[in-house]
């Protein structure tokens, strides 16, 4: 086992830390976000901050970026100075950024005009140097090695050009700390490696980043130490060396969790889906494809394979050019989405924020949208009918919420994850189609929404499971497919292959 360390040990006798922060806590009316809590970080480390959805990341660094106040009796110095009267503007003055998961960019404005935004803000009217700043934009660019068109707009670039503009606007701004939040959630496992990258040449340019993260295994790759808080308690700041994947787990959560494959059961019954030839110019080709009830099947493969297009069509969302798809011996027919759920086929998308939740909406209306024609009474919503089945799927899945009435929004990923389950799983599907189901999850929401996924295989219910995590597909699928160019090109079953021989050949 690993032994603790406390905040205050550099990670390798460098000197004085940049930041100290002792015995912090912040409450917000009956909630305490952050109680006692130590962090420190040194110059240039690359230090993980882990735990789950809810456990007071997000407050800890805003209360370093100066939005929060912490409670009288804490200590917060940085480089020795003490920092009590922080603001935004002055966190930034110091070289304290932020990079959240959403970016916070101007995607109708030029790459340029992105990066040097906060180098043109100021109280005095002044005309916009345009010359200037394209090449303060290439010169930061330049520092971390990377080209990307300084005139496209953001609107234009992939979700990791963006993630690198972002770096580039915080550097401009002379950073010494920056906080990355979920940095690669949405990234593919290459432009992961990319962003690392970069962050390893930022350390080694001596600028501190802290990373937060669900993505346990490059945590350990990239991070020197992990900083662990739990339900907003200090839990203890570790070396990442001789660190496992299991243990951190166990000290985000307080459980262990065993990872074991599923044994495949003897396929007796036909198909429920049956797809043969399917083919999407441009978008994949070729594809055959079986799934039975009760079974689970893993997709895997690089962004770009190919997986979310099939998805797509399989959910009558986009029409495909060849082939055929039948559920049941019986070839569908689809024009939309309403064909698909119609033919007992549920969705949930990879991009819950946008496509799978109604944010401003409450958790109820979220739950209730995809069967609103079952709790008609005399043509009107029937109350009483809404309450039952909210309250019946929130029971069922284990929804940590506060009121129904309350917005989605409000809710942890993990718990917005389960009420799009909810609203699909209230329509009685045979086939579940699960694109990417725990994007921005934390690791003890993923294990409870892959227990569902399990007892739902049981009962019967015929399961798609995509993602490009190799983990996922293994641990939880009873076959793995793998994508490539818009191929399934290999067949994998987990209890007969070890795991390595697939990230092998998906990476290859």
């Amino acid at each position: 086992m690993t032994d603790e360390r406390t905040p205050s040990q550099a990670p390798a006798d460098e000197g004085p830390c940049l930041l100290r922060l002792e015995h912090i806590s912040k409450r917000f009316g009956g909630v305490q976000a952050l109680d006692d809590v130590s962090f420190n970080v040194w110059p240039g480390e690359v230090l993980c901050l882990a735990g789950e959805n809810g456990c007071g990341k997000s407050t800890l660094i805003k209360t370093v970026s100066g939005v929060h106040k912490p409670e009288p009796g804490g200590v917060m110095e940085w480089d020795g100075q003490d920092m009590s009267d922080l603001d935004p503007s002055k966190a930034r003055e110091m070289g304290i950024q932020v990079i959240w998961q959403d970016l916070a960019l101007f995607p109708e404005m030029s790459v340029a005009e992105n990066i040097a935004f906060e180098r043109n803000l100021g109280s005095r009217l002044k005309f916009v140097n345009h010359d200037a700043m394209r090449r303060e934009a290439a010169r930061i660019l330049d520092r971390l090695g990377v080209s990307i068109d300084l005139e496209a707009k953001v609107s234009s670039l992939s979700i990791a050009s963006r993630q690198l503009v972002a770096v580039a606007r915080a550097l401009i701004a002379d950073a010494r700390l920056v906080f990355m939040d979920e940095p690669t959630a949405s990234l593919s496992r290459h432009e992961t490696e990319a962003l690392v990258a970069i962050v390893r040449r930022l350390s080694e340019q001596g600028v501190a980043v802290v990373f937060v993260s669900h993505r346990l295994a490059e945590v350990l790759d990239v991070c020197s130490r992990v900083t662990v808080l739990r339900d907003g308690k200090y839990v203890g700041t570790y070396p990442t060396a001789g660190m496992t994947q299991a243990r951190l787990t166990e000290l985000m959560t307080g459980r262990n969790f065993d990872y074991e494959v599923r044994v495949p059961q003897a396929q007796t019954a036909k198909p429920l889906l049956s797809v043969r030839g399917l083919t999407r110019r441009g978008e994949y080709e070729g594809i055959d494809l079986d799934i039975a009830p009760g079974e689970v099947v893993g997709l895997t493969g690089r962004l770009g394979a190919g997986r979310t297009e099939l998805a797509l069509t399989l959910f009558g969302l986009n029409h495909a050019d060849a082939g055929e798809i039948s559920m049941d011996g019986e070839r569908l027919r689809m024009t939309s989405n309403r064909d698909a759920i119609r033919a007992g086929i549920a969705y949930v998308s990879e991009d819950r924020l946008s496509l799978g939740l109604i944010q401003p909406q409450s958790i109820a209306d979220n739950t209730v949208i995809s069967v609103l024609d079952r709790l008609l009474s005399n043509r009107l919503l029937s109350p009483s009918k809404k309450k039952t089945l909210v309250d019946d799927w929130i029971g069922r899945l284990r929804v940590k919420i506060g009121e129904t009435t309350d917005p989605v929004s409000s809710l942890s990923g993990g718990n917005q994850q389960r009420i799009v389950l909810a609203k699909w799983l209230a329509t009685n599907p045979k086939l579940l189609i699960l694109d990417s189901p725990t994007v921005g999850v934390d690791v003890g929401a993923r294990a409870g929404i892959f227990e569902i996924v399990s007892d739902l295989a049981a009962k019967g219910m015929a399961i798609l499971l995509i993602s490009d995590e190799t983990p996922e597909v293994y641990f939880n699928a009873d076959r793995v497919l793998h994508m490539r160019d818009g191929r399934i090109v290999e067949t994998f079953v987990p209890a007969e292959t070890n795991i390595d021989r697939i990230e092998e050949a998906v990476h290859a």
